[in-house]
């Protein structure tokens, strides 16, 4: 007896131990207006299980699909997502390492004064993470090098509308160079 479960996914049918079994395959694929809600919620969270979770797809999907996809919008945009608000997180850093904290202190529930404490561990971090700081080099790719790295809004609409890989205006579709 064949028995078919309700899903939004296309049905396949094939045989198991001489009995025909109706196979469900999930519809869960990295669509381009997937990719697009991924990246937004991963600016938004900076977490790539909550971000992905939100799309309907999977942690570990999510890194799979960015791996194969290396140097291409997508694996861009991923890391514009997360340069975005740490370059908010740097400044406040940098502000709290040179001009420090106001630190309240009260008496009986007033505040009776403020000292200003200076974190010397934050100051070197910031330092040693200077060199980490420097710009993403540009790739081959004649698009890749016209759309700034920190461009997110315009890496998240390539992602939804464009190509799934960057476009070479001197290579043909296999790759060679044009003579």
């Amino acid at each position: 007896m064949t028995q078919t479960l309700p899903a939004p996914a296309p049905i396949a049918p094939t045989s198991i131990a001489g009995r025909k079994v109706q196979v469900i395959h999930p519809a869960r694929q990295w669509t381009p207006e997937r990719q697009a809600e991924f990246l937004r919620h991963l600016a938004a969270t900076h977490c790539v299980a909550t971000a992905a979770r939100a799309v309907g797809m999977s942690r570990q999907s999510a890194y799979r699909w960015r791996n194969r996809l290396k140097g291409e919008p997508f694996d861009v945009a991923w890391a514009c997502a997360f340069r975005r608000q740490y370059d908010v997180l740097a400044e406040t850093a940098l502000e709290r390492a040179l001009n420090g904290v106001e630190v309240p202190h009260y008496y009986k529930g007033e505040l009776v004064g403020t000292h200003r404490v200076f974190n010397e561990t934050l100051t070197v971090a910031l330092l040693a993470m200077q060199e980490r700081l420097t710009p993403i080099p540009p790739t081959r790719s004649y698009e890749h090098m016209m759309t700034a790295p920190d461009d997110f809004e315009t890496l998240v609409a390539r992602v939804a509308e464009g190509p799934e890989l960057w476009a070479d205006e001197d290579e043909d579709e296999d790759g060679d160079a044009e003579q």
